[in-house]
């Protein structure tokens, strides 16, 4: 099994040394990784080793013990925290507890002691582990029941309740594939009219029928899935042109005359209007619902196609929510791609109503309204997207055709695109150019910290730490070291102020510590740094 890593923190080299080499770190279960001799430098090898157990002793120069577990609890909530003290005193073990320790040990360290510890916190990290391993038990579970899911994934698919942006994000996490092109969905189910029974609702009936159509539904330019739908079974069909329409409907009285002869009832279908793309489906299925709606009505033939019972000329064109989410999520989250995506789809519902474009002026007008609210929510200018003659009164008769109104939503759409995307940027810049202005003003001030910061330009500290390390290549803690370090540099050649009024004016409290950080970074205390320049 892996060794858990263990950091040692104490200012006493004699003791860290004896800790190091009394305790049989590999048949506890750990191996140490790092040794520090202050709590500044146990704090940055935490971020560099992220050990599993961190050892400090509770006093130690620049950053004592209980502050180091408390921006450890921050940046390793999930490592075990042990403090040595020498201070037999309450409100020491009161603080630790408060911050999260694990362990409270009393000076001098006895290596018994100390490994009986170790043994129990062991324990510890052994259960989490197993814990984590559980998740690959949850893992197998799910695809376990990956039918299911796929089950309920078609029935959200087909009842409109997923968002166009789910549908290929949830297909491809169920293992479903949904390429895009031309969708059809027909619903099929026993015509309890022709036996004079309510054998629509013999679920283990409906299971036959799943199984007659997935074995015998056969159409060139065609491939089909079938999936239990409400009291129906839905036949989803991607056609590769719509010459395969017609086709399509000629199989479908086929397996229903079939199916008599096989399950030993007709069976009744109704097809909904051809859809672009899998996100649409749910439109079709309406359609084929609608279409076995009015077979009861006119006790027509066995196959209804929704188009010859409602003509296109009456087709919906409303603007719907559903499509503003799916438009605004593409232009302000996804890639361009999508965005014309998006626009494609829109103009294709267009041109499939065979309306004029004076009929589709309504539909344009809710489309660029979305547009612009879009623009002024984003903080972005009206006229940077639409041009600076735009009023807002946009007019079908403005195009000559629908190909020329589709590439003039798609260029609006991918200049909000960008501009949006840029407006991010920017704002990402702004605030790390903030930040480098506070630190610039406030290096000085030895109390500088994130949390201040964050305060000032109004973020949480997680999401600015992130930014920060991302903008800059660097994290905040070592910005403003380099920052301090760069002006006592400077304070070293052009003045001849005392090491201890350098450390104190960038932002060193301790003479020691700043000594320590200087030769840390430039291999030489201050005064041989000096003494150098003078050579």
């Amino acid at each position: 099994m892996e060794e858990y890593r263990v950091l040692l923190a104490d200012d006493e080299e004699e003791i860290r040394m004896g800790i190091s080499r009394k305790l049989d770190w590999s048949s506890l279960g750990f191996v140490l990784v790092g040794e520090a001799g202050n709590g500044e430098e146990a704090l940055e090898l935490a971020e560099q080793l992220h050990p599993d157990v961190v050892l400090t002793d509770i006093k130690m120069p620049f950053l004592d013990g209980l502050e180091l577990c408390r921006r450890l609890r921050q940046s390793l909530p999930g490592a075990k925290l042990v403090v040595f003290s020498g201070f037999d005193d309450f409100e020491y073990a009161r603080q630790a507890v408060s911050m999260g320790v694990s362990e409270y040990i009393l000076k001098p360290i006895n290596a018994a002691e100390l490994s009986q510890v170790l043994t129990k916190l062991r324990v510890q990290l052994d259960k989490q582990r197993l814990e984590r391993r559980d998740m690959e038990t949850l893992r197998r579970r799910y695809e376990e029941s990956l039918p299911v899911l796929r089950e309920l994934f078609y029935t959200r698919l087909l009842s409109g309740q997923l968002r166009p942006e789910q549908v290929q994000d949830r297909a491809a996490r169920y293992e479903i594939d949904l390429p895009a092109g031309l969708w059809i969905a027909a619903l099929l189910h026993v015509d309890a009219a022709g036996e004079g029974e309510d054998t629509d609702r013999d679920e283990l009936l409906l299971l036959s029928v799943r199984s007659f159509l997935e074995e015998h539904f056969s159409l060139e330019g065609a491939s089909a899935r079938v999936v239990l739908y409400g009291d129906a079974a839905a036949l989803l069909v991607l056609l590769s042109g719509r010459d395969r329409l017609y086709p399509l409907l000629e199989e479908l009285e086929r397996l229903s005359l079939l199916s008599r002869s096989y399950l030993g009832v007709p069976l009744a279908a109704g097809v909904g209007l051809p859809c672009q793309g899998p996100e649409e489906l749910h439109r079709s299925v309406e359609g084929a619902r609608s279409a076995l709606d009015y077979r009861a009505l006119t006790g027509g033939g066995r196959v209804s196609y929704i188009d010859d019972l409602e003509p296109q000329s009456s087709a919906d064109l409303s603007f719907e929510e559903e499509d503003q989410r799916a438009l605004s999520a593409a232009i302000k989250l996804g890639p361009p791609e999508r965005a014309e995506q998006v626009v494609r789809q829109l103009m294709e519902r267009l041109s499939q109503t065979g309306l004029s474009l004076s009929q589709c002026h309504l539909f344009l007008l809710e489309v660029v309204t979305c547009l612009v609210r879009l623009t002024r929510s984003g903080g972005v200018s009206v006229e940077e997207v639409f041009g600076k003659k735009f009023t807002g009164a946009v007019s079908i008769s403005d195009f000559s055709s629908l190909e020329e109104l589709g590439r003039w939503l798609r260029e609006r759409c991918l200049r909000l695109h960008e501009l949006l995307g840029r407006q991010r940027t920017d704002s990402a810049w702004r605030m790390v150019e903030l930040a480098k202005e506070y630190i610039a003003e406030n290096y000085t001030d030895e109390h500088l910290s994130v949390e201040a910061l964050c305060s000032h330009i109004h973020l949480s500290p997680t999401y600015f730490s992130t930014l920060f390390k991302r903008e800059v290549g660097m994290s905040f803690t070592a910005y403003v070291t380099q920052v301090r370090m760069d002006e006592a540099v400077r304070l070293l050649r052009e003045t001849d102020e005392k090491t201890y009024r350098i450390a104190e004016q960038t932002g060193y409290s301790d003479p020691n510590y700043f000594s320590y950080v200087f030769k840390r970074r430039f291999g030489v205390s201050p005064s041989k740094f000096r003494a150098g320049l003078k050579i």
